[in-house]
């Protein structure tokens, strides 16, 4: 009875103990995952837990998404998940997104997963037309992420219409010009074929390179009101706060970096900003709900403290990360630096083998060919033979009946009658047995001198027959191939090189090394200067190549918005633009915004 009671009260405590969780849905850019998440856990608890999963380190980057009643909120880190105004109904479904976003992609980002991250998010927001993006640069991009999913360009693999399924460029570009889809394939493939090496990760960093200079790129807008009530945008980003013209989201009319404001703040639905410079007075805006002041001033604080941040030492984790990326850099460039060797032995090989089959197949046409002439030579000294010996016959007849033409005229001569018409007509007779005579041994010394003539026809043919068969013995004795295994060509001593024993791996980094390897980045940097001018020779001639495709009448504001600014030569990158705005003084500008 008491050990009954015992095992009650154990088992009621541990169901005591089991915390209490529900489900929650994390759906990527690429992926979808489901947690059971304790009842008391809190926002940094369950975004730990997914970062470790992805194996992200970069985290300040990144934020979990939802919406409530049409507008994005983030989810706090200090805050228990479940006391968000968020549905109850499990499972929880949360966005893992991108929240904040990089000055310079190449030197912020680090590990390889979160370029993957960015890059998805970025192409999803320019396909989805959230970052207006031209219709000549869309198509370079395009090329880019086509390198990024296939690799390295193969004709005999992708063949026409290998991109029919793919979502690859913006609908409003599509419909602007007239031009199918085989067409606009034709311009992509052009540009990913001259994409060959760049591995997955080197395609995706050229993309965010491109994209990262796009005017609406990494801008978050929010419908805001001045003292006077004229309707506005407000943009926030990595670089500062800016003041659009709604019908405009490309040029800010106003911008304020970070490092000039000083405080921000709200109460109720008024927005109030601090200039760093006490002089100058706060300037104010209204935005339409509370709830989207919580979401600029999380904004806002986060972007700030990045800005800050890049503008220090890195910190001994980002120390680490970047040394750990660039020996991963240096491993994989030399790790393609081999294959591309071994790509290219094998190829050599390859055509080292179709030259051999090719010698072979023309020297085996060749013996067939010289045994051919064998069996003709063979056939014409046969023949030859036969009429050598019909030749030879033929003579020894007529020599006879020359002989026999002579006793006739003997015994002609012999028997002459005695009258002279017998004798006249017996002359006649062996004059004409004369001639006869005569032309008979003609026809045989011409029947003789053709035999002779036939007899050394036949000793060229023999000697014919024997040069034949002298080559066809040459040709069956020759060598076809090489040696099936040839001793491969020593590596260059400067290339280190993998060293594998049963399951164990090792590759040492040397100074060398790593001296190589910047020199090469140096290298890179001039290539990249002098193709990023033969790049933008390229977006220049397939502009013009299309224009005359473009449908005039299907163009968006934001398309003439955006020809507007190249007309008036505004090419310049997104931060030269939002330098030339800051050149007036903060006092100017506050002023400026508030008489808008």
């Amino acid at each position: 009875m008491a050990g009954a009671i015992a095992s009650r009260m154990s088992f009621s405590s541990l169901k005591r103990k089991q915390p209490k969780t529900f489900t929650v849905r994390i759906v990527t850019m690429d992926a979808e995952m489901e947690f059971n998440c304790e009842m008391k856990w809190k926002g940094k608890d369950l975004f730990d837990l997914v970062c470790r999963t992805l194996g992200l380190r970069e985290t300040w980057f990144f934020g979990l998404q939802y919406t409530i009643k049409d507008t994005v909120a983030w989810l706090k880190m200090d805050k228990k998940v479940l006391d968000h105004d968020v549905s109850k109904e499990e499972p929880v479904t949360f966005h893992f997104l991108a929240k904040f976003y990089p000055e310079n992609a190449e030197e912020e980002l680090v590990q390889e997963i979160t370029q993957h991250l960015f890059f998805l998010q970025v192409k999803k927001q320019i396909l989805d037309e959230k970052i207006y993006c031209p219709p000549e640069a869309s198509v370079l991009l395009a090329s880019y992420a086509v390198q990024a999913k296939y690799g390295d360009y193969d004709p005999s693999v992708h063949k026409r219409g290998f991109l029919a399924q793919e979502e690859l460029l913006p609908k409003r570009v599509i419909n602007l010009y007239q031009m199918t889809p085989e067409m606009w394939e034709e311009r992509i493939t052009a540009w990913y074929a001259e994409h060959r090496g760049r591995a997955r990760d080197e395609a995706e960093m050229e993309y965010l390179k491109i994209a990262q200079d796009l005017e609406m790129y990494g801008v978050n807008y929010f419908a805001i009101r001045n003292k006077k009530g004229t309707e506005l945008l407000l943009g926030v980003d990595a670089l500062g706060l800016h003041i659009y013209d709604p019908e405009n989201r490309l040029t800010p009319k106003i911008s304020f970096p970070w490092n000039e404001i000083r405080n921000i703040s709200y109460s109720d639905k008024e927005f109030t900003i601090k200039p760093l410079d006490k002089k100058i007075d706060v300037f104010k805006f209204n935005s339409s709900k509370l709830r989207v002041n919580k979401l600029i001033l999380q904004l806002c604080i986060g972007n700030h403290d990045l800005f800050m941040r890049r503008r220090k030492a890195d910190s001994l984790e980002v120390q680490q990360m970047k040394a750990q990326a660039r020996e991963e850099k240096a491993r994989k460039q030399m790790e393609r630096q081999r294959l591309a060797r071994e790509k290219q032995m094998r190829e050599e090989a390859e055509r080292t083998r179709d030259e051999l089959e090719r010698r072979l197949l023309q020297m085996k046409e060749e013996a067939t060919m010289a045994n051919e002439a064998l069996m003709r030579s063979e056939e014409t000294a046969d023949l030859l033979a036969e009429k050598a010996q019909i030749t030879e016959e033929e003579a020894k007849l007529l020599a006879q009946k020359a002989a026999e033409a002579e006793q006739e005229m003997q015994r002609i001569k012999a028997t002459a009658i005695r009258t002279e018409e017998e004798k006249r007509l017996m002359e006649q007779k062996v004059l004409e047995a004369e001639v006869l005579a005569l032309k008979m041994a003609e026809e045989s010394e011409r029947r003789a001198k053709e035999a002779d003539q036939l007899k050394q026809d036949l000793q060229e043919a023999r000697e014919a027959e024997r040069r034949a068969k002298q080559k066809l013995l040459e040709i069956a004795t020759k060598p076809t191939y090489p040696p099936m295994n040839p001793v491969p060509a020593p590596l260059p001593p400067d290339i280190p090189s993998f060293n594998i024993i049963g399951d164990s791996l090792s590759f040492d980094f040397k100074d060398t090394d790593m001296k190589r390897l910047s020199m090469e980045i140096e290298k890179e940097k001039v290539e990249y200067m002098e193709k990023s001018k033969h790049l933008q020779e390229q977006l220049n001639e397939l502009k013009t190549e299309i224009e005359a495709l473009k449908l005039k009448e299907r163009e968006t504001a934001l398309d003439i918005l955006h020809n507007e600014n190249s007309d008036r030569g505004g090419t310049s990158s997104k931060h030269n633009t939002i330098k030339k705005l800051t050149l007036q003084s903060a006092k100017s500008r506050v002023a400026f915004f508030e008489e808008l």
